[in-house]
């Protein structure tokens, strides 16, 4: 429990350090800082659609179902 606390502390002052430190490179340099944040956000969609895209190339169909159970809860004789 206390190694919960402590990662989560860990992430919490990372993601304020990080939304600090984004602040101030927008604040030198804002159109580059914008342009790499827009490349970085358009190529990770594109990496999960090509992940997607390739997992449903490359993954064989489901066998087909032969015979369907019987689900009504009555005993055959």
């Amino acid at each position: 429990m206390a190694n919960d606390r402590a990662i989560g502390s860990a992430i919490l002052v990372g993601s304020v350090l990080g939304i600090i430190v984004y602040g101030l490179l927008l604040y030198y340099w804002p159109l580059t800082i914008l342009e790499i944040t827009a490349f970085v956000a358009l190529a990770a969609v594109l990496a999960i659609l090509g992940w997607i895209g390739y997992t449903m190339a490359t993954t064989p169909p489901p066998e087909p179902i032969t015979e369907v159970p019987d689900t009504s809860g009555e005993k055959k004789p």
